[in-house]
Formats: C-alpha cells, sequence, structure tokens
C-alpha cells in the first residue's frame, strides 16, 4: 500500500481506538456524576439518571436486601446495609460491581460516613426482627431487648474502628459539624444518644421524653447552629441548639420519619410517611410553610445536587417522587421500583440520608 493510502486508514484507526477508549472509560473507569442511588428492600439497587429521570441501571446482587445506603465522598464505591445477612455490602462504580461484604451483626439499617469522609458508620440492632414497628412490636417488652451497635470501619481498606453500644432501636444518625460527636436517635428510649465519634465512647444521652414519643431521626443545620429531630409516634418536629437543648417543638402531620434542612439552612423538610405529606418547615420558627402530597411510606429523599428537585424513595407505592422544592408541587414519578427504602446522590446532596 503507497503511503498516500495509509493517511486515511490511520486516522479510521486512530478515531475508532479512540471511540472505544472513551466507552470503556464512560462505562467501567469513570465515576458516574449527575445519578441518585436507590436500595430496593427485595433485592436491588438502582440508579437514577437525574437529568432524565429514568432509571438507567439495576443491579441485583444474590442475597442482598438493602436498606441504609451511602455513597462515598469521591463517588467510588455504594455502601449498603443488608437487613436479611447481617452485614454491610461495598460496590464500586459506575458498574456497581460486589467488592466487599462485612459481617456486622443481626438487622443493619442506617449508614452514615463522617464529615471528613474518611469513615463509615453503621447501626445493627440484635433485638429486633428489623421491620418497621407495628401494633406487634409496640406491645413488645423494649426494656428485655439488647442494645443496638453501631460499627465503624474506615473507607479504602475497610478495616474495623470502634464499636459503639447505643440504645434499643436505633434510628437515624449525624455528626456534629467538625465530626467529634456521633449523635444516635434511639427511638424505644426517647432520647439522643452524644458519643465521641473517635472511640464510640457514650458522653451523655439526651431526654426527649417531654417533648414526644419515639425519635426517628435528627439532622444539624448547615449553618451550624442547631439541629432538627422528628419523633414518629407522637408526630413532633423539635429544634435544639448546638447544646443539644430543645428549644421549640411543633406537631407534625402522622409519622414523621426522614427530614432534611435546605442548602441554605432556612427550611425543614419533613416526611410524613402516614399522612403521605412532605411538610416544609421555617428552620427559624418552625412554621409549618407548605404540604405536598405524596406517596405511600415515603421514609427518605434527597434533593438533587443543583437543589432544583427532591426526589422520595415511597416504598409502598414502589415508586420515587419527584417534587419542585420551591412551587412545592409534585412534577413526575419514577416506576418500576420495589419497595424503594433510601436515596443518595452523586455528586452528594441535601437529603435525609445524605448531606450535611
Amino acid at each position: 500500500m503507497s503511503r498516500g493510502k495509509t493517511g486515511p486508514w490511520l486516522v479510521i484507526i486512530v478515531v475508532l481506538a479512540f471511540g472505544a477508549f472513551a466507552f470503556l472509560w464512560a462505562h467501567y473507569v469513570r465515576v458516574p456524576r449527575d445519578v441518585a442511588y436507590v436500595t430496593e428492600e427485595e433485592g436491588a439497587i438502582s440508579v437514577v439518571d437525574l437529568h432524565t429521570l429514568k432509571v438507567i441501571r439495576r443491579v441485583q446482587p444474590p442475597d442482598v436486601q438493602p436498606r441504609g445506603i451511602a455513597v462515598t465522598s469521591d463517588g467510588k464505591y455504594v455502601i449498603t446495609a443488608d437487613k436479611n445477612t447481617s452485614d454491610i455490602a461495598v460496590f464500586s462504580t459506575p458498574r456497581l460491581h460486589l467488592v466487599k461484604r462485612i459481617h456486622i451483626g443481626h438487622s443493619p439499617e442506617f449508614i452514615k460516613i463522617d464529615p471528613a469522609g474518611d469513615r463509615l458508620f453503621a447501626t445493627f440492632e440484635p433485638g429486633t426482627s428489623g421491620g418497621p414497628p407495628g401494633a406487634q412490636e409496640a406491645d413488645s417488652d423494649d426494656e428485655n431487648e439488647p442494645p443496638a451497635q453501631i460499627a465503624s470501619f474506615h473507607i479504602g481498606d475497610w478495616s474495623a474502628g470502634p464499636v459503639a453500644t447505643a440504645g434499643r432501636e436505633t434510628e437515624g444518625l449525624e455528626f456534629s459539624p467538625d465530626g467529634k460527636y456521633l449523635l444516635v436517635a434511639n427511638e424505644a428510649q426517647d432520647n439522643i444518644g452524644i458519643f465521641a465519634a473517635d472511640t464510640g465512647t457514650l458522653i451523655r444521652n439526651v431526654d426527649l421524653k417531654p417533648y414526644g414519643v419515639r425519635p426517628r431521626a435528627i439532622k444539624v443545620s448547615p449553618l451550624h447552629n442547631g439541629y432538627a429531630v422528628t419523633m414518629e409516634a407522637s408526630g413532633t418536629l423539635l429544634k435544639m441548639d448546638m447544646n443539644f437543648d430543645v428549644l421549640k417543638s411543633v406537631p407534625t402531620a402522622a409519622k414523621p420519619y426522614g427530614e432534611s434542612f435546605d442548602r441554605a439552612g432556612k427550611r425543614i423538610f419533613v416526611a410524613a410517611a402516614l399522612a403521605g405529606k412532605l411538610q416544609v418547615f421555617d428552620a427559624g420558627s418552625l412554621n409549618l410553610l407548605a404540604e405536598v402530597p405524596i406517596g405511600k411510606r415515603c421514609w427518605h429523599f434527597t434533593f438533587t445536587p443543583d437543589d432544583s428537585r427532591i426526589l422520595m424513595a415511597c416504598g409502598r407505592s414502589n415508586n420515587i417522587v419527584v417534587i419542585d422544592p420551591n412551587s412545592y408541587k409534585p412534577i413526575t414519578t419514577i416506576e418500576g421500583l420495589r419497595l424503594p427504602w433510601g436515596i443518595v446522590t452523586y455528586p452528594p446532596s441535601y437529603g435525609s440520608l445524605g448531606l450535611p
């Protein structure tokens, strides 16, 4: 072949090689952006494209029934708490390849990454069956149940750190803004446990009995001036200062669970699961600003990274309800999920399981 004829072929070969490299990079190496990860209790993890609001991937690893979920700060790993196999599972992105399973104990539920992004905390409950509280559970003798535990791991090598002994039926986890304290909602004891995050040592319990029953979620304000707590059984939203003193409490609709501040710290969004409402409160006064109809058993939700949408995982509706956080109107639903439980995004955004 003459030299003149090899030129076009060389260009074609280079273009094809570059295209193949770009395809492999995008599908097997590059960390996905503008996506939401959703745990489905029937055994799947789904990925939602936040631009199209479509499910673009679903994986179903064997023997994984995930609830709690977190994404590492670099987006390289998704971690789930798996209720029936007593472990947490670590998946690499973008293909959600199962990297590691780590046994921790019975009925894992919540996962939280510390503000520095280098440690993972996971709750498990030796004394519970892992389901949501019901009439039968309400009549059980909580005093005889062993306390919940909080395991910790170093992200990357997944080596184990200290294990903290919490109260009974732990729910939400949160950190102080400096990462020094780990806050734990102890549902069956109606208190908030304050732990040293580096050692797992209990520092104090904050009694919430005068204000309500069964704390579920706790979130720190992005303004670093206080915390919000939902109490499920009594239908209560609390506002606490940075010393964990309760400043105010207001009623919510039935069964408040997941909650989140907005990025500006001016509003608190509360998922009132039994009432089928997303309620919006002024973060300062706790005045009710708006209510949005949602689906059934919508426990957890997230803002999109640009704050333009809220995505709510609605377990008994088997869908995700998408809401405009400014007009307080439903936009659409994402169908076809099976018992969605938790939802987080990458890049990280505010939400009941996400930032701060």
